[in-house]
């Protein structure tokens, strides 16, 4: 069964790639989300057998690499943890497989979509099964392969291939960090494979490594060197930049990289090597504190974005801030509930906003809609019930889980807790204002194009029934399964699938929180609807006033930092511009300069001169052959004894 969960998309993959056009569009699409809704039915079995009944189990399938003392097996490791991880990729995967037959049915190149996005589920379900770090990282490197194909998908659309190769590009920079952490851990304890490695974890505790010239503690370099890497691949500030770019693609590709598989790597990866992270403080500090100015500078560019994907795209840069925050104080599980509400929910919130693109001809930009809730109700009932969830509104799934990790921030003993508190409770506010200003703008309020609107119309059941399925796992995952991540039953439901040491006791000290942090969100949550309120229903004139008032702050934000041009003042322009001198001067001056037409032509020349004495006939061989031998011997006569 573990088998099947794992390879039965890369067979989908295989069929579709390979066969497609042959078999057809129609014949491909249902294939492929045939087979990944039973992949989803054997995860939730398994899920169900691993999480309580207690059947973990590893199954090695081959031997990948053999030398020297290095031994890579190919293997399916399943625990808890990775049975949470099957059921929200295979579950979130198979129901945008079901969208996407209804979105993409105009497109002529749906078998090579469903293909790649059977891959990219492949890849994932890899990466989440691992059972060492080899493997691991051909799971990530195989999403981010995955996503450039994905984002690309449109590849004749300029700004969808620039945006496929700048994720390409920052996730190498990441996964060069992730890279050398590998090493790093080969080099500690002599093995890859996890077992092995947190076994010898705690014999790192009083070792160094050298690095850059300089000897470090061990787990400290380890650690960050791996965290960089789910910095890259989780887009947190610094590596960030490629995810709101990567809108570019097919909105189900929106959910899939948002919701279930790529951005979430980091965060399991993180969680999955807990053992290494209890021992270095220094690097949990450093992941709280950027996971909680994650959190806080996507959440203010959030509030003044336009087109509907991006305003849920930087939702998603700052909710995975969150989980690093929860990782950060040592709340792994929190973190890791997290992880698994927002992939309901924000799951929803992408193929809702896709339901309304496909309602408004592919409009995205939220100024020109308004009022569609008469429209599209279903759509409007489905997206509300996510946006109350990433809003953290009582007892829907984000008021369980991200709640928990604003609780944690408070009650961890990091030096950073105040901040990563402040800055947590500051972006529940924020998250509450751009969530409900996304839905007065795209919703409510007057129509502002009346051709699109009076054409607008309810998706297809294919689009439906997925955004009925995820609002359940949006309205009921985190009351559900609360008492597993945060509650007493933590230890029993994860078991060995997450290390914490015996001296955190963060899931005991959050629930002796102060009652006025513990209402904190709540609190910044409804003064969150009430100013969007104020501003997009009340008094619509009030943006257009802030924003004239506040003209340099509110560029600041509509320019997302300055981080793209910042980027491009240190590293782009630098790169072109040695492109440009080597071409010139080494290529244009150099090369083809030199001589009257160049040193190329005067090599042809010379090449020219040699052919020559390629007569063709055996006795000028046989002469310069003798001539040969005839130097030779003078030289061993008069020279050569010497």
């Amino acid at each position: 069964m573990f088998q099947a969960i794992v390879f039965l998309p890369l067979v989908g993959f295989l069929i579709a790639g390979l066969f497609g056009r042959m078999l057809g569009a129609r014949a491909s699409e249902l294939i492929t989300t045939g087979l990944l809704f039973a992949s989803a039915f054997f995860s939730w079995i398994v899920f169900f057998q691993v999480a309580f009944g207690g059947h973990d189990g590893t199954v090695v399938l081959f031997t990948w690499m053999a030398s020297g003392d290095l031994h890579v097996n190919w293997a399916i490791r399943v625990d808890t943890l990775t049975a949470v991880m099957l059921i929200l990729v295979t579950t979130v995967s198979s129901l945008v497989h079901l969208y996407s037959m209804g979105y993409m049915h105009e497109d002529p190149s749906r078998p090579r979509f469903f293909a790649y996005l059977s891959l990219f589920t492949f890849a994932m379900l890899m990466l989440v099964t691992s059972d060492n770090l080899v493997q691991l990282f051909f799971g990530w490197e195989g999403v981010g392969l995955a996503s450039y194909l994905l984002i690309g998908f449109w590849y004749d659309k300029p700004s969808a291939c620039a945006a496929a190769m700048k994720a390409f590009i920052v996730n190498r920079v990441g996964d060069f960090g992730f890279a050398l952490g590998i090493f790093a851990v080969y080099l500690m304890t002599g093995s890859v494979a996890f077992e092995q490695v947190f076994a010898a974890a705690p014999t790192l505790m009083d070792k160094n490594i050298l690095f850059l010239g300089h000897e470090w503690h061990a787990p400290t370099v380890i650690c960050l060197l791996l965290f960089i890497g789910a910095m890259g691949k989780s887009a947190q500030l610094g590596l960030h930049t490629w995810l709101p770019d990567a809108m570019e693609g097919p909105t189900p590709v929106s959910a899939l990289i948002h919701a279930a598989t790529m951005v979430t790597a980091g965060v399991f990866m993180v969680a999955r090597l807990s053992p290494l992270f209890e021992l270095s403080t220094t690097a949990l500090n450093v992941v709280m504190f950027v996971g909680a100015s994650t959190a806080f500078f996507a959440a203010t560019v959030g509030c003044v974005q336009n087109d509907i994907k991006r305003v849920i795209a930087y939702s998603t840069c700052s909710q995975l801030g969150y989980m690093f925050t929860a990782l950060g104080a040592g709340a792994y599980s929190v973190g890791v509930f997290h992880l698994l509400t927002h992939g309901f929910f924000k799951a929803l919130l992408f193929l809702g906003a896709g339901s309304v693109i496909h309602a408004m001809h592919h409009e995205q930009d939220m100024r020109h809609m308004g009022g569609l809730w008469r429209k599209i109700p279903f759509t409007y009932v489905t997206m509300l019930i996510g946006g109350l969830a990433l809003t953290g509104f009582p007892f829907t799934a984000g008021y369980f889980s991200k709640d928990a990790i604003i609780e944690t921030a408070f009650m961890s003993h990091s030096p950073i807790s105040t901040y990563a508190f402040t800055l947590t409770v500051g972006a529940a506010l924020l998250t509450s204002f751009y969530t409900w200003r996304q839905m007065f703008m795209t919703f409510h309020g007057k129509p502002h194009d009346h051709h699109h609107y009076e054409h607008a119309h309810e998706s297809p059941l294919t689009m439906l029934i997925p955004l009925g399925v995820l609002s359940l796992g949006a309205l009921f995952a985190g009351m559900i399964l609360y008492p597993y991540f945060v509650g007493h039953d933590v230890d029993h439901f994860f078991r060995e699938s997450i290390f914490m040491a015996s001296d955190n006791k963060i899931l005991e000290e959050i629930h002796h929180i102060p009652a006025w942090a513990k209402w904190s969100p709540t609190v910044m949550m409804a003064l969150g609807f009430v100013v969007a309120y104020w501003m997009y229903v009340a008094n619509p004139s009030v943006p257009k006033a802030i924003a004239k008032q506040n003209d340099v702050g509110y560029r600041f934000l509509l320019n997302k930092w300055y981080f793209d041009e910042l980027y491009d003042f240190l590293f782009v322009r630098p790169t072109l511009w040695i492109g440009k001198f080597l071409w010139k001067q080494g290529d244009v001056r150099v090369i083809d300069g030199y001589g009257p037409n160049g040193v190329s032509a005067r090599v042809i020349d010379v090449t020219n001169r040699v052919v020559r004495l390629q007569t063709g006939y055996l006795y000028h061989y046989a002469f310069v052959m003798l001539v040969g031998v005839a130097a030779l011997i003078t030289w061993f006569m008069f020279g050569g004894a010497h």
